[in-house]
C-alpha cells in the first residue's frame, strides 16, 4: 500500500512529536545517586528512596514536594540521620537471600 504526499508528510511530522511526548514520559523516571557526607555513603534516588523522603517529611512536618537536593544542609543531614535510623532491613535481608540463593545455583 503507498501513502499519498499528503499522508506521508503529516506521518512525517507526526515523528518528532510523539518522539517528544514519548521523552516528557520517560522523564519522571529519571534517577540519580545522593551522596550523604554524614555517613560516607550514596543513595539512589529511586522511588524506593522518595517514599522514605516523604515519611520523614510527613513526620518532620515539611514539604515533601521539594527536591532533597535544594534544603538546608541541616535539614539534610536531619533526613539522613532519619534514613539510616529507618533503614529497611528485612528488604536487605530478602536481596541477600536471593543473592545466595542465584549464587548457590552458579555452582
Amino acid at each position: 500500500m503507498r501513502l499519498d504526499s499528503k499522508h506521508r508528510r503529516a506521518f512525517l511530522l507526526a515523528i518528532p512529536l510523539l518522539s517528544a511526548i514519548a521523552g516528557i514520559g520517560c522523564a519522571e523516571h529519571h534517577y540519580y545517586r545522593v551522596y550523604d557526607p554524614y555517613y560516607t555513603d550514596y543513595h539512589v534516588w529511586n522511588d524506593d528512596e522518595i517514599v522514605y523522603y516523604r515519611h520523614w517529611s510527613n513526620q518532620a512536618h515539611r514539604d515533601a514536594n521539594r527536591d532533597f537536593r535544594k534544603l538546608p544542609p541541616e535539614e539534610q543531614k536531619e533526613y539522613w540521620t532519619w534514613r539510616h535510623n529507618h533503614d529497611n532491613h528485612d528488604h536487605d535481608r530478602d536481596r541477600d537471600r536471593d543473592q545466595d540463593r542465584h549464587d548457590k545455583g552458579n555452582r
